[in-house]
């Protein structure tokens, strides 16, 4: 009850306002800011632009490699290739779970990633969506982060914006928004190894988000993380938002700790607090105000109880069924939801539960 008697601080009450929050803003509300109140302020604002309605869409997962030629500390999918769970899809494998995708699971949405794959071809790629399209027309593609996009941009040595260009007339709708982690390059450093750097993912997306490819961005927290670094990277989305509008959603990726070399290595003992992953929902919702109106809530990463509670935090998006989803998997985290246990999450907390399309078009109310 003592919450209850807290005054907001300068900061929150810009945030109440309807004021665009500074970086030092940004910090106060994470380090020093009642968590109830932080929450109360991001539920209102969320109600406030996005109205009571939670989304989710159809998605099925599609990983069409785990050979990877980055080593990241923080990754318990990636494989190298003279391991016996190495693997990579041919176009027909591909095609084959598209078929029951969007066949058998009403999929409307292929989000396909993979890893770091040093001897594919850019015509890998092609032939892969090519594939797809002629076989399902109407399915939006989702695939390869901007992290993928750079990797295969060097590994082909074709610019960013030729490869961009390239796959979105194979079919390429969008792009997932993994690989970003976190921008701080003191920090990126040692989580992260042989993927491209902050700046350069955020150039990847601005060169898609110029073509037309629109797509979602993520940020991994609960690791090594600062709160600076947490206020950085909202801040670095929000001002590419600004500027291209080509974000559809953000979502802040809890840290999942089991079979990484985080752990291995006792970097990390044990995976963030879920008051910590609240704090990060809202100050997700305040730092981005109207420059970026959804904010996704990973269900997979938090679990389907802290999940609810994070939609009454400033969330207004659960992402989606996920359906084959490996990476999170890989690190200790159960991926199985159908669309009537979201709906019956959504209604739980009292919110109108809203199936849409990838680029947030309503599909069905129920």
């Amino acid at each position: 009850m003592s919450n209850l008697l807290l005054k907001p601080t300068s900061s929150l009450e810009k945030a109440i306002n309807g004021e665009e929050l500074s970086f030092k803003d940004g910090v106060d509300l994470l380090k020093n800011e009642s968590l109830f109140l932080l929450g109360n302020a991001a539920d209102q604002l969320r109600k406030k632009i996005r109205g009571d309605d939670v989304t989710f869409v159809s998605s099925y997962y599609l990983n069409y490699t785990n050979i990877c030629a980055a080593s990241c500390q923080l990754c318990a999918f990636y494989r190298k290739e003279k391991d016996d769970d190495a693997y990579t899809l041919t176009n027909e494998q591909m095609v084959l779970r598209a078929k029951m995708a969007v066949n058998d699971l009403h999929a409307t949405e292929l989000h396909i990633v993979g890893g770091f794959h040093p001897k594919l071809n850019l015509e890998y790629y092609e032939g892969m969506f090519k594939s797809i399209k002629q076989n399902f027309p109407k399915v939006i593609i989702k695939a390869l982060t901007p992290a993928e996009i750079f990797f295969i941009s060097k590994v082909t040595k074709n610019s960013v914006k030729e490869v961009l260009i390239r796959l979105q007339e194979a079919g390429l709708d969008a792009l997932p928004g993994g690989g970003a982690e976190i921008f701080n390059k003191a920090t990126r450093d040692k989580i992260v190894l042989g993927k491209c750097s902050g700046e350069e993912w955020l150039d990847t997306a601005y060169q898609a988000h110029k073509i037309g490819l629109r797509g979602n961005c993520t940020m991994l927290f609960g690791h090594i993380e600062t709160p600076e670094d947490i206020v950085d990277h909202i801040l670095r989305i929000r001002e590419l938002n600004k500027k291209t509008g080509g974000f559809t959603t953000f979502i802040p990726l809890k840290f999942s700790l089991e079979n990484t070399q985080l752990e291995k290595q006792h970097t990390i003992m044990a995976e963030s607090p879920s008051t910590y992953d609240l704090r990060i929902i809202a100050l997700s919702r305040l730092l981005l105000g109207n420059v970026l109106n959804n904010v996704s809530v990973y269900w997979i990463a938090l679990g389907k109880k802290l999940a609810q509670v994070a939609l009454c935090y400033g969330g207004n998006d659960l992402v989606g069924t996920a359906f084959s989803e490996e990476i999170f998997k890989a690190a200790g985290k159960p991926n199985q939801i159908t669309l009537n246990e979201l709906r019956y999450l959504v209604k739980e907390i009292g919110r109108t539960p809203v199936q849409r399309d990838t680029f947030f078009n309503t599909l069905n109310r129920i």
